[in-house]
């Protein structure tokens, strides 16, 4: 049966074209899906991510375990709010999900995981808690908007509930505080300033409102994915899964092979695929050619070798057709890409094409 966030009368009063993602009925667009991505842009948006799975890790315990579980080191988090992205592998090294984790203190921490991998990253959390003192609990009672663009602190600081201290506006980027029962994060996923913020179910609706009512435009699925494509942000499921390991999927940088005696899931792996050499890199691609560029369709370098494009569509802000991919290491600065059976040139360049609104890519 198809799951309802809490807000999904909200998004049908508003017209909105609801899709399956991932057993959740969500809206992909309320209209344009284009003006949507550049409000995002410009000024400020507003996604329901309340199908977002949020799981709290509480215990004497909690920071070994997650030191053991987690590819990147969570001895980095010291100051209470700081998040910190990892991905979640398998003995094998390959990335059962790509997550963030909040530091509260050395004994509780808190994970948002993706929805569409909920029930197999319960498990696999549960059954690596086993022989730590920890507790491992999922908080389905908790809805979860992201408000993403420049004017996104401007529009959101006023609606908060009190809170003595800390002001939203001074919250660090990739850190977090508790405003009563709410977790404000400086988070995103579209490449923009803006907040995640967490909040119980039965607040969520008049806080969707308010925002309204403020000029906040409500965005869907489809423009989140132009965004995130556009900021090199890699979508589980796509540019990575169970059959692909960190270094191979452009996340090199999110595992911590220091301290050396640190040991966590997938490390062995990693280590021997290192000492091998990895074969593949992640790239971005920028079509010279007309087209469009889609996952799968195959990239073709100079030497006749073959990679894959993961993730691919076209850009609004850029007004041209990227791609993130997969490649052998020995790609040129060109290649091509098979486009229903035609190859069209293609421009490699760095993974990361649009950030806090500036194209970070020569045309």
């Amino acid at each position: 049966m198809t799951k309802k966030t809490i807000l999904n009368d909200a998004h049908r009063e508003l017209g909105a074209r609801m899709v399956d993602f991932g057993g959740w009925d969500m809206p992909v667009n309320y209209g344009s899906q284009i003006d949507e991505h550049h409000v995002v842009r410009q000024s400020v948006g507003m996604f329901d991510v309340s199908h977002m799975t949020v799981i709290d890790i509480n215990g004497a315990q909690a920071k070994a375990f997650l030191q053991y579980l987690l590819a990147n080191d969570v001895a980095k988090l010291t100051r209470q709010g700081k998040a910190l992205y990892s991905c979640m592998l398998n003995e094998a090294a390959g990335i059962i999900d790509d997550l963030i984790v909040y530091f509260l203190d050395d004994n509780n921490y808190r994970l948002v995981v993706n929805a569409s991998t909920r029930e197999k990253d319960l498990a696999w959390i549960e059954k690596q808690a086993d022989t730590f003192e920890v507790t491992v609990t999922e908080r389905p009672q908790l809805a979860m908007i992201a408000v993403q663009g420049p004017k996104a602190r401007q529009k959101v600081c006023p609606l908060l509930p009190e809170r003595l201290g800390l002001s939203a506006a001074e919250i660090k980027p990739f850190s977090a505080c508790w405003y009563g029962e709410w977790f404000i994060g400086r988070t995103g996923y579209t490449g923009e300033d803006g907040f995640e913020i967490i909040l119980p179910e039965e607040k969520a609706e008049g806080f969707w409102k308010q925002l309204i009512e403020v000029g906040v435009k409500p965005c869907g699925l489809g423009a989140r994915d132009t965004l995130r494509l556009e900021a090199g942000m890699n979508l589980y499921g796509q540019d990575m899964d169970e059959s692909k390991h960190p270094l191979e999927s452009g996340l090199a940088w999110t595992v911590a092979f220091q301290p050396e005696n640190r040991q966590f899931i997938g490390r062995s792996a990693l280590e021997t695929i290192n000492a091998n050499g990895v074969s593949d890199q992640f790239v971005g691609l920028l079509l010279e050619d007309k087209g469009i560029l889609r996952g799968h369709q195959k990239v073709v370098l100079q030497d006749g070798s073959t990679g894959e494009i993961t993730s691919g569509g076209y850009s609004p802000t850029m007004e041209r057709s990227i791609a993130l991919a997969r490649v052998p290491a020995n790609i040129a600065e060109t290649c091509k890409i098979d486009i229903r059976g035609k190859l069209k040139t293609a421009r490699v360049v760095s993974p990361c094409f649009v950030r806090h609104g500036d194209v970070q890519v020569t045309l």
